[in-house]
């Protein structure tokens, strides 16, 4: 069987966003500012299929994720549900059927995000105006949060009478006080960035788009600079731990460190501080999707 055709992610045009990928930096910007920047039904299925690509590929070492507009994302745009299931048919109008199809739709559009979380690069998201529903499961799947001083984030799905389902739950309570997520979550209230920042979502807060792209842009440059390996290293671990015990974290690094320790790569760390330039170190390889 022949192999799909490659593409070049950075000039496909995309339907909601363009992608550059320079010194080891791929920056994903959101390009729809006219309609906020909501998620079409084409957001869900190019995300991941750019964000794989990245990292199935080792394309770039470190990805940002920022907007245009006034807005960074206005949310899920409501026909990606069709009007109240997009998964509903006439052809299965039993409920329990069409539950089960509705529960794989949602399951996709978590796997959207989690790609995020499951890349072996870091992601960081910039942040401007509002990040509402959708965009904090989208936000809270990235590595780093940095924001402007305007932001302000929203878990809208209680305001339109549903349960936020797309990954908002099960990552923000590792992120801020559970409290802050059930009053957010039950209110519909805005946390606006100052707040955002004092509770540990977002890591600083900037006065304009620019410098927060600005900032984004220049930390990644920085972790590009990194050992790969290494970093890979740390965000595998970081999920582990966030995930598991402390006892089966610290079990997990020893079993990692044993196969993958890298002395070559600690003597150019060592060998490039020395010389006071910067490290040479290998990408991470592309990944195997066939046999």
């Amino acid at each position: 069987m022949n192999a799909p055709a490659a593409i070049d992610i950075t000039t496909t045009d995309w339907t909601c966003f363009d992608v550059t990928i320079e010194n080891h930096v791929a920056h994903i910007r959101l390009k729809r500012p006219e309609a906020m920047n909501t998620m079409v039904r084409a957001f869900w299925n190019e995300l991941p299929q750019i964000v794989r690509d990245i990292d199935e590929n080792a394309r770039a070492r470190c990805i940002v994720i920022s907007s245009t507009g006034k807005h960074f994302c206005a949310g899920m745009d409501l026909a990606v549900f069709g009007g109240g299931g997009s998964t509903a048919s006439a052809a299965a109008p039993d409920s329990a059927i069409n539950a089960e199809a509705m529960r794989y739709h949602v399951k996709m559009l978590q796997d959207a995000f989690s790609c995020l979380d499951e890349a072996r690069m870091p992601v960081i998201a910039a942040i401007q105006g509002g990040c509402v529903g959708g965009a904090v499961d989208m936000t809270s799947a990235c590595d780093i949060r940095y924001c402007t001083a305007d932001a302000f984030f929203v878990i809208q799905e209680i305001n339109i009478g549903m349960t936020a389902d797309v990954g908002t739950f099960p990552r923000l309570c590792k992120l801020i006080p559970e409290g802050w997520v059930r009053e957010l979550a039950y209110t519909g209230r805005r946390l606006p960035a100052q707040r955002a920042r004092e509770i540990g979502l977002v890591n600083e807060v900037f006065d304009t788009h620019e410098q927060v792209v600005d900032h984004a842009l220049a930390t990644a440059r920085e972790i590009a600079s990194k050992a790969p390996l290494a970093v890979t290293g740390s965000k595998v671990m970081i999920n582990y731990a966030r995930d598991h015990t402390i006892k089966d974290g610290l079990d997990y690094i020893a079993v990692w460190q044993t196969s993958m320790f890298s002395g070559p790569h600690m003597a150019e760390a060592f060998k490039a501080k020395a010389e006071k330039r910067e490290a040479n170190f290998p990408d991470l390889a592309p990944l195997r999707k066939e046999m």
